[in-house]
């Protein structure tokens, strides 16, 4: 197909298919800045016929009238079927997505003129909104480059029209227009795409698809014939040469000024014109026949009466009209283009390659041998849209929450938790195997997968743990960042955190020392005369039961009630917390300073990850819902027994726009180029200890039907699997389909009976040398860790991470137990050592288990008693013979189930190195009764967590801790010492 009628193709026919798709929220009102105005759509009509033509040199007026009417009826035609082409392309969009709004802006500088009223009248005719955007007459290019930028991140907009004077209209003005948006399809791009004949990309000139229109209608083909461009430029004037050329016509050029126009004329078949040339262009210079076309009056405000004197105007077709109609069809191909892009889109994803080297170099050296991907390419590869991404750096961005919403109705893949049996202190490479199974399963299956990972602590990485990015071939990278700062979301929980422990003491001080009427005055001031309650306070006043909000009507008694939250300082339960490892932080005393006039009282530091707020990130499912769990936050209790919030502090918006970015996942990869989200990472102990909800439920959407999202559960599995199920699958509503239950050979040596483990230390001969005895023994902890699994109804398939001390007899040995305990499968994997490829026999287990119907089920109902969901978990799944209270942990069961807190589930606080209560206490202890010290509730989070024994919240630093091995080199910037 040649190029020019390929180009009338595309303005005839629209080139996306035919989609399903929904939008979703109204479209927001035009924000009025300068002279701005909004223009409703406009209902009336108003075509606008060009004059005839033909052969001006015969003088037969009679022929000119003819040709005239034969112009003017094509031109009537040729509008008529573009307008009504574009209202059914327009209907049958809105009628599946009633919520789009097609927008056509218009930027325009000074008073409206002929033009802009022809294309406001056109979008009325076809439906479209029109926004119109009036600045100054004399406003500069810096003034209309603005707009165009704010008019490019305007969803609601989809085509931008300026009907500017040429001084404005430069290269930079025209190129900072997003192709998409650019209806008048003069931008470089759109100009290119269309030169190498790619018109399906970009949007096509309707000035130049008037003329193609025009001369289309012609009943004369237009190959070997002449054509004559004067005072065209610019992007224009490359178009129609272009387009011209394509159809077999010879096309010269010419400026007004050139010396040999009226030559050129002479052998012209079809003449077209635009400009304020100076030269009149008399009849007797045009052959009879020729075809004569005006742009003028469709590019620029109306011809002055001098310049339509030089030119014979009944003898001209203009193509103001179906430039405007076409201008038009543009905008809402551009909407249809949009709602096009906002279904889900096929990932492209392309893998890095990875070389394993052996021996197997540190991880900090792998990671920096291998070159991540520039972040955005990754987004585009597994269909995030730009709009969506927030990028910090080259190697890491935040996503937005607003793909929820354009993919909610996208199903979701596969959901595999990743968990593992009791560990020793070393850990036993959860995180490892996760990335080395969404490695196999992205980058040598071809299947959409995504690892879902928690945001690691700066304590333990600079203490005894080290990094948690994994290890070996199958790690996050860089490792540096995702060990470190991150984005920072730690930091934002710290702030918030301690804004909430600065306020709770600020409250009690000044309550202390002030009157009633002087706390009023202070908590609702007078300003300019002035005083009202803050939307927060209202709330207060709401809870309280008083329903007034101007504060002068308040009675004494009320204001009293409003202004005392009267604070028991022996009941406070925040605390600060810090993301340091810092054993003196542990009970500190706090306001001993002059100023504070004694009101002093003991406190403590938690590690940040300990944080409510961390758990409450961890589980909230947007904004809004975080902002409410953050209100709900207990601070401590009144001396009247009541409970008092972060929302009675006044502290909450405040929070929430600390957290506001926190809440978006970050996007990684891993060192195979895979995707993987960082997100939250609450304390394993004392919360759920899992990844964040919001993580999952974006991955699980971008994964497609098809897909797999690979999440991880902190310590074994009867910690944070327990809690995944029973905690995060309720926040969530969503449900597992396998479980990867990981296992070492040395974690089940010492379940069966060796010697202690410790961080730092040298492992004992039994971990090196082959003992199939104590593997056999310890895999006692295995078989409860399955048996764990299904009590919840979900499949297993157990992983066990290869050491290189680990004999094929041991691992063959595990295998067959695990298989003959009910696991699905038992796959040795070998990813720390060659990454993807190391998992892949996993990958597949993986696979063929999820294909199974999963028949999730909770553990217990929410509306089973407190001590009974504690005593359910002690027996089912620890192996408790029963549990027993202490007095104070059953006076706090008896207040939180007059508080109303009864239905929310249990998190037990519980050491992760044993079943049972008792660290030391290996493989599956029986015939103990679970202690209970004390209940607590994070009613933000929204669980009670009883604490089983001593929990510290806060570690402390070993004698040689991780830090004397980390530096950086000044010269290079590289950081050593990570592992």
């Amino acid at each position: 197909m040649k190029l020019s009628a390929a180009f009338r193709h595309a303005c005839r026919t629209h080139r996306c298919g035919a989609r399903q798709v929904k939008l979703f929220g109204p479209r927001r009102s035009p924000t009025t800045r300068g002279e701005m105005s909004v223009c409703l759509p406009v209902r009336e009509t108003h075509f606008t016929s060009g004059g005839g033509g033909g052969g001006a040199g015969s003088g037969s007026s009679v022929q000119s009238l003819s040709l005239q009417k034969t112009l003017s009826a094509a031109h009537e035609n040729a509008t008529r079927e573009i307008i009504q082409r574009s209202r059914a392309e327009l209907a049958s969009v809105v009628k599946a997505h009633p919520a789009i709004k097609p927008t056509l802006a218009i930027l325009q500088a000074g008073e409206d003129d002929r033009l802009l009223e022809m294309n406001k009248k056109m979008a009325g005719k076809v439906g479209l909104n029109v926004m119109q955007i009036c600045l100054p007459r004399q406003c500069t290019e810096e003034e209309v480059l603005e707009e165009v930028l704010r008019l490019n991140e305007d969803a609601n907009v989809h085509g931008v029209f300026l009907c500017l004077p040429p001084s404005l209209l430069s290269r930079r003005i025209l190129n900072t227009i997003k192709p998409e948006k650019d209806v008048d399809g003069v931008s470089d791009l759109n100009v290119g795409r269309l030169v190498s004949g790619a018109l399906s990309e970009g949007l096509p000139s309707p000035v130049a698809g008037a003329v193609l229109e025009l001369l289309a209608r012609h009943d004369a083909p237009l190959a070997g014939k002449t054509a004559v461009l004067v005072g065209l430029e610019g992007p224009l004037k490359v178009i129609l040469q272009v387009l011209l050329q394509s159809d077999g016509m010879e096309v010269q050029t010419s400026l007004w000024s050139s010396d040999s126009l009226q030559k050129l004329i002479r052998r012209a078949d079809v003449v077209v014109v635009t400009g304020t040339g100076s030269v009149e262009l008399l009849p007797s210079w045009f052959k009879p026949g020729v075809t004569l076309v005006n742009c003028r009056s469709a590019l620029m405000p109306e011809s002055s009466a001098s310049e339509e004197r030089r030119m014979d105007a009944e003898s001209w077709a203009e193509i103001d009209s179906i430039s405007a109609a076409l201008r038009m069809q543009n905008v809402v191909r551009s909407s249809m283009s949009w709602v096009e892009n906002q279904q889900y889109q096929p990932w492209t994803l392309r893998p890095l390659k990875l070389q394993p080297l052996s021996p197997v170099p540190s991880d900090i050296e792998i990671s920096r041998a291998q070159t991540p991907k520039p972040i955005v390419q990754l987004a585009e590869e597994i269909g995030l849209l730009p709009e969506e991404l927030e990028a910090y750096g080259c190697t890491k961005a935040k996503v937005r929450l607003s793909l929820l919403t354009r993919l909610q109705h996208q199903p979701m893949g596969k959901y595999v938790l990743v968990a593992g049996i009791t560990p020793t202190p070393l850990g036993e490479g959860k995180s490892t195997v996760t990335i080395g199974l969404v490695q196999a399963l992205s980058a040598h299956l071809k299947l959409n997968s995504f690892a879902c990972l928690r945001q690691p602590s700066q304590g333990p990485t600079f203490g005894v743990k080290g990094g948690a990015a994994g290890g070996g071939y199958a790690q996050v990278i860089p490792m540096e960042e995702f060990n470190l700062h991150l984005t920072g979301d730690i930091h934002a929980i710290t702030a918030a955190n301690n804004l909430v422990a600065a306020a709770v003491d600020a409250r009690i001080l000044h309550e202390a020392t002030q009157s009633d009427k002087a706390l009023y005055n202070r908590l609702v001031p007078s300003v300019n005369g002035v005083r009202r309650f803050s939307p927060i306070q209202l709330g207060r006043l709401q809870r309280l039961g008083i329903n007034k909000s101007d504060p002068s009507t308040l009675t004494p008694e009320e204001v009293s009630s409003f202004v005392r939250l009267d604070l028991d300082p022996a009941k406070v339960t925040w605390q600060r917390v810090v993301d340091t490892n810092d054993r003196f932080l542990r009970k500190i005393t706090v306001g001993q300073a002059n100023t504070e006039k004694g009101h002093s009282r003991q406190t403590q530091f938690d590690i940040a990850v300990a944080s409510e707020i961390m758990a409450i990130l961890a589980l909230t499912d947007g904004l809004a819902d975080m902002k409410s769990r953050l209100g709900r936050m207990v601070v401590g209790s009144s001396r009247s027994g009541q409970p008092v919030t972060a929302d009675d502090l006044g502290v909450t918006g405040a929070l929430a726009v600390l957290m506001k970015d926190a809440i978006k996942p970050t996007l990684m990869q891993t060192l195979e180029g895979t995707p993987v989200f960082v997100h939250a990472g609450p304390f394993a102990n004392i919360a759920h200890g899992n990844s964040s909800v919001l993580a999952d439920q974006l991955a699980l959407k971008l994964v497609g039907k098809e897909g797999y999202v690979v999440t991880e559960a902190g310590f074994g599995a009867d910690i944070g699997m327990e809690k995944f199920f029973n905690i995060k699958c309720r926040a969530s509503g969503l449900k597992p389909d396998v479980v990867v239950l990981v296992a070492t050979i040395r974690a089940l040596k010492m379940h069966g009976g060796g010697p202690s483990v410790t961080a730092g230390v040298p492992l004992p001969k039994e971990y090196i040398d082959e003992d199939l005895h104590l593997v056999s023994e310890g895999c006692s902890n295995l078989k409860k860790q399955i048996e764990i699994a299904h009590l919840f109804g979900v499949p297993v398939v157990v992983a066990l991470n290869i050491f290189k001390t680990d004999t094929e007899a041991e691992i063959d040995l595990v295998c067959r137990i695990a298989e003959a305990s009910g696991a699905s499968a038992a796959v040795p994997c070998h990813h720390w050592t060659r990454g993807g490829r190391g998992s892949v026999e996993l990958a597949h287990a993986v696979k063929e288990a999820a294909a199974q119907k999963s028949h999730f089920r909770f553990l217990y109902s929410l509306q089973t008693p407190i001590v009974e969901k504690i005593r359910t978990i002690a027996q089912k799944v620890y192996g408790a013979d029963d549990i027993e209270l202490s007095p104070e942990a059953q006076a706090k069961i008896e207040y939180y189930n007059q508080q109303g807190f009864d239905t929310l589930p249990v998190c037990m606080a519980k050491t992760h190195l044993s079943l049972s209560h008792m660290p030391d206490k290996k493989g599956v202890p029986t015939g103990f009764i679970l202690p209970i010290r004390d209940v607590r509730a994070s009613i933000g989070a929204g669980f009670i967590y009883p604490l089983v024994g001593t929990m510290s919240t806060m570690p402390g630093l070993p004698t040689r801790p991780c830090f004397y091995d980390i530096d950086l080199d000044p010269n290079t910037e590289e950081i050593t010492g990570l592992f």
